[in-house]
Formats: C-alpha cells, structure tokens, sequence
C-alpha cells in the first residue's frame, strides 16, 4: 500500500504492527514481536519509519466520559452567515472545551462540530451563551445521540 503524499511502502508486516497497535497501543513491543517473528528493534525502526512518514502520530487514553459526568453527545450543525467567517467562528469554538471535533463541511451547514455535555440543559446552556453567540453565526441545528451504535478506526 502506498501512501499518497510521501509514497510510503506500508508492507504487510507494518500492517500487523499497526493492528496490534490500534487495538491496544500500550501493547508491549516485544510482545508484538514475539507474535510476528521479528524482532523489536525492528519493530521501533518500523514505528519511527512510520511516525515520520505521518502514518502514524502518537498514542492516547481514551476517557470514558460517562463516568465522569458527561451523559449528552450532540452533533450541531452551524449555519454562518458567510463563509469568511469560518476563521473566526473556528477559533471561538477551540475555547469551548465541550467541543471535541470541528469539520468544516459541504452542504447546509458551514461546520458541524461534536459536542459532550453534562445534561441536556448543559447542551442548551452551552448553545444559547457561548454558540449561538460567536460572531457569524447565523443559526444552528442540533441532533442528540441516543447511542454509539459503532466506534472504530480503519482496517488495515
């Protein structure tokens, strides 16, 4: 598999470290190695060839947020009142920590961000004072999750 802007060669052997990796990256390195057959300084040049490359950028913890209080996922859609306010709009919306994606996208909506709150009156507070009020934005339009039916990454 080649990837596009650096015509990296991803062999089948990068693919099996990756997977590995996906499923859990605090997997032990020699571990994988041991389940592949090479050996774990080859894997680490495998994973810095990768990294460099950008296929690859770090690791994290994934927070359950129910547990810490946060029960309301909410997709909302942001009309702008022209797209050159999307700079803007965008940079007000990075300090709204409830804001865990933003896409600038095609269609009605200029940008559709994913938000978790507390509750529903969280969701409507955070909607009325600190959204709906950025400079640009014209309206909004906003879906609840009930449930996250499917959460994955890309098979490789």
């Amino acid at each position: 598999m080649k990837i596009n802007s650096l015509q990296i060669e991803i062999d089948g052997i990068d693919k099996e470290i990756l997977r590995y990796l996906m499923e859990d990256a605090r997997k032990p390195i020699l571990q994988i190695a041991a389940k592949i057959g090479i050996s774990g300084a080859a894997i680490h040049q495998r994973l810095r060839k990768l990294e460099q490359a950008g296929v690859i950028s770090g690791s994290k913890f994934i927070v359950n947020t129910k547990v810490l209080g946060y029960s309301t996922m909410a997709f909302v859609g942001i009309y702008l009142e022209k797209a050159s306010s999307n700079f803007e709009a965008v940079k007000e919306l990075r300090k709204i920590p409830e804001v865990l994606e933003c896409h600038y996208t095609t269609g009605n909506w200029s940008i559709l961000i994913k938000m978790i709150c507390r509750d529903n009156e969280h969701l409507m507070q955070l909607l009325n004072k600190k959204i709906q009020p950025i400079n640009g934005v014209s309206r909004t339009e906003t879906f609840i999750s009930l449930e996250q039916q499917i959460e994955r990454q890309i098979q490789l």
